[in-house]
Order: structure tokens, then C-alpha cells, then sequence
């Protein structure tokens, strides 16, 4: 049934309603996002709450999700509460840009957003699925500015995107003065392309970039070492 729970080592999560369902952008992003440090978090389109939930497993002590569409922000605030810790996450449904502007004092260590990515392409005709989807809802600019005006001066913001779009949003994220600290290229299988990547930033110039490639799948399609070592903690069956 698709109602039925995804259910990870130490949490589980419905995620049927919402206009993003789990999948392994937002679980590699969550993953590999440094939290050392971390004492408050914010999650950009949270979806079904699924980094929400990572990162709270990782130790982050507080996080806070803003998510636009009411159903998605309904089933991650009942996956918080359903969670062990339900006492130190929060879901907000709102625009970014509205709660940015609602709560101007809010400063956060890290923020992580598995944003929208398309521009200018074809749409389907959910309407809910197209703003999740499509940068009419967020552009890549408008989540640069909100980011910078939320996040602590040395705090980092993280995003997953597909690789092209990916490189876009880093030069987009340059022009309005963020930094970027680290980057991880992902390939679906050895041999092939990278088609997605993590990127990580920072409001601080360093003086290099770390660069990761991480590759899912080996040839014959059984996950690599990389992969299982990486998500380990979450996945069952890992």
C-alpha cells in the first residue's frame, strides 16, 4: 500500500502526502552535511520531514522546517512528533521568504534545502508537485538571500541538487557573496556521469575547497562500499 511508513534503523516516516517523497538526494545530503558543532538547524522545504529527522538522529539538538504546502507540512510535523524527538523539532508552513521576514532575529548554525531545481521546463499538471519542483516558487536567488539573512556568521548552508543545476546554483550563491567550503560530486554507477551534487557554503572565503566524488552503485548494480559505510545509520538491511 503507499500509505504504509518508510521506516529507517531508529525513526520511521509517512511520506504519501507530501509533494516530495523520501528519496536519496535529501538522504545523501543528510548524511554527509557536517553537524559538528550544530546547535540549531533549519530545513528549507522540509517535505515530509526526512532531513529533519536525519540530522535530529546526528545530534543536532534543534531544528526548525518551513515547508509552503499545507499537506507536506501536516505529515512532517506528525513525523516529528511521531519521532523520539519530537520535543526538538518544529514545523512552520509558510513561504521562506515570508518567515524570514516574520522572524528577522532568527540565526541558525546550518541550514540544509533540497530545493526546487527546474527553470523554464515543462510541467505536469499537479499543481503542488510543480511548486516543489519548479524555481517559480523559490528561485535560486531568493533562497541565496534567505539563507544569508538567516544564517549565523559561521554557520553553513547546504543544498542537493542534479549536477548542471548544481554548478548554476554555486555561481548564483558566489555573485551574492557566499563561499563555497566543500562539495560532494555523487555518480550513480562507477563509470557513468555525476548527476548530482552536495554543495556546502559558508558567508567565510577558505582557502580550499574539499572536493568528495561518491559513487552509489558498482557496475553490476550492488551498492558500493562508499554508499553503505555512509548510510549505515539509517538504512536497514546496511
Amino acid at each position: 500500500m503507499t500509505d504504509r511508513p518508510f521506516h529507517f534503523k531508529h525513526f520511521s516516516l509517512f511520506h504519501h502526502q507530501s509533494t516530495m517523497k523520501v528519496g536519496t538526494d535529501a538522504i545523501l545530503l543528510g548524511a554527509w552535511v557536517p553537524v559538528d558543532k550544530v546547535k540549531t538547524a533549519l530545513d528549507i522545504g522540509t517535505g515530509c520531514g526526512i532531513l529533519g529527522l536525519m540530522l535530529s538522529q546526528r545530534g543536532v539538538p534543534r531544528l526548525e522546517a518551513v515547508e509552503l504546502d499545507e499537506l507536506s507540512a501536516a505529515e512532517a510535523k506528525n513525523n516529528f512528533y511521531c519521532s523520539q524527538w519530537r520535543n526538538q523539532l518544529q514545523v512552520y508552513c509558510l513561504d521562506i521568504r515570508r518567515f524570514a521576514d516574520e522572524f528577522p532575529v532568527k540565526q541558525y548554525d546550518l541550514i540544509v534545502s533540497n530545493p526546487p531545481f527546474f527553470v523554464n521546463s515543462f510541467k505536469a499538471g499537479q499543481q503542488r508537485r510543480n511548486q516543489a519542483r519548479h524555481t517559480d516558487s523559490l528561485s535560486f536567488i531568493d533562497l541565496v538571500s534567505v539563507a544569508k539573512k538567516l544564517l549565523n556568521p559561521n554557520g553553513t548552508f547546504a543544498v542537493v541538487l542534479p549536477f548542471k543545476e548544481g554548478l548554476a546554483f554555486n555561481e548564483t550563491a558566489k555573485n551574492a557573496g557566499l563561499h563555497l567550503l566543500a562539495r560532494q560530486l555523487i555518480i550513480p554507477v562507477e563509470g557513468r556521469h555525476t548527476n548530482r551534487i552536495n554543495l556546502l557554503f559558508s558567508l567565510n572565503p577558505v582557502d580550499k575547497v574539499l572536493s568528495e566524488n561518491f559513487t552509489i552503485r558498482h557496475a553490476d548494480g550492488d551498492f558500493t562500499e562508499q554508499y553503505k559505510l555512509a548510510l549505515k545509520d539509517f538504512y536497514l538491511g546496511l
